[in-house]
């Protein structure tokens, strides 16, 4: 194998499959990266039996081929490169890389070892990339982080005719998107819980190429299914979660409301983050709503107090309501809107941000629920 290409392009090819490698895995080739030469195109993969990642780029090819090194380092090594053309030859159980004076050597694996990947599911439809990623990462935000709980670990997708919805919650929080889509079956009717971390990274990935995003899927026994997604030269599949248990959380959100509220989105994210200052990391913060507008305060430890009032627009009775900071930020920063609408039942209910414009009409299509902290004061 060898072939000159230009760097930046090496570069994030490889960065981007690299991403993906598993940090301990089961079996030494996995932290591989194989770079593949057919026909003057590179296939730079990676593997770890869950989620596959490919991508192709152009290059000069001079002998088709292939090497299987280790991910990782060649993703610091390239990415440190000069911006000059690198060629890349296998030599024996070597890959030599020379950018420039930068000359590098570096171990190879058997390339017999490596594991085949997957092939694509079934097309199920399209997606604009942009609208996609854009969405992806406002439901992700609320998904778990415990491993003990893998169901909590995904973003549960819903494909219903020409409607697309994600949904994720970590119990503490629910973040819901809809967004329309083009299904290649009008009557699609499909769910599949896809683990938030690979989904977040593909459609950051895949969104600034623009165009449209293919969604593949293939549906197996419990946690055998799989989901595909392509856009530009790039494509990634992944394992589905076992989904068949996931809780009907969209009966979290309330029916109707007693009292709701409208705030600068930028203006409260600030206020938060300095009156939080004080709290300790399971100390919630104080929203207090009136007809005056809204005071955001905290304590902490020692009496160290913080509070700061701002403009709100509110309608109903007085209330105070005691959120986890760092989630109300989370749900605040991805909303997409100057304005939030912040709606109540009480302060022991859960609560229902949604994006809102200028006019104070909520802008459909997202909507993060938050659990209130009880408070004692």
């Amino acid at each position: 194998m060898k072939f000159r290409v230009e760097r930046d392009a090496l570069a994030e090819a490889v960065a981007w499959t690299a991403k993906s490698l598993p940090n301990r895995p089961s079996v030494p080739v996995l932290a591989g990266v194989m770079l593949r030469v057919t026909d003057s195109n590179l296939q730079v993969s990676g593997f770890d039996y869950e989620v596959s990642s490919q991508v192709t780029v152009e290059v000069q090819g001079d002998a088709d081929g292939a090497a299987l090194v280790s991910g990782r380092l060649l993703a610091e090594i390239t990415k440190a490169l000069p911006a000059k053309p690198v060629d890349i030859a296998a030599v024996g159980a070597h890959l030599e890389l020379v950018c420039g004076s930068a000359r590098f050597t570096l171990p190879t694996m058997p390339v017999e070892d490596y594991p085949a990947l997957p092939e694509m599911p079934e097309s199920a439809g399209t997606v604009d990339a942009a609208a996609f990623a854009a969405a992806v990462a406002q439901v992700a935000v609320a998904a778990g982080r415990d491993e003990t709980l893998p169901m909590m670990t995904g973003v549960r997708i819903e494909l219903s005719g020409s409607t697309l919805a994600m949904l994720a919650t970590d119990r503490y929080r629910l973040a819901l998107r809809e967004m329309e889509w083009n299904p290649d079956d009008p009557e699609i009717s499909l769910n599949a819980l896809v683990p938030a971390r690979t989904l977040h990274d593909t459609a950051k990935a895949l969104g600034p190429l623009g165009g449209q995003v293919t969604m593949a899927l293939s549906q197996g026994g419990a946690g055998e299914g799989m989901i595909g997604f392509s856009g530009g030269t790039r494509r990634t599949t992944s394992r589905l979660l076992d989904g068949a248990n996931y809780p009907p959380v969209r009966s979290l959100f309330p029916a109707n409301h007693n009292a709701e509220a409208r705030v600068p989105v930028s203006t409260l994210i600030e206020v938060v983050k300095r009156v939080a200052l004080v709290a300790e990391r399971t100390t919630p913060v104080l929203l207090s709503f009136s007809a005056d507008g809204l005071v955001v305060e905290a304590g902490g430890t020692e009496e160290a107090r913080a509070s700061e009032a701002m403009e709100a627009t509110f309608s109903g009775d007085p209330l105070t309501i005691g959120f986890n900071p760092q989630y109300l930020i989370d749900g605040l920063a991805n909303l997409g809107a100057q304005y939030a609408q912040l709606a109540f039942v009480d302060a022991f209910k859960p609560a229902v941000i949604s994006p809102a414009g200028e006019d104070g009409e909520v802008i459909p299509g997202y909507r993060y629920l938050i659990m209130p902290i009880r408070v004692s004061r």
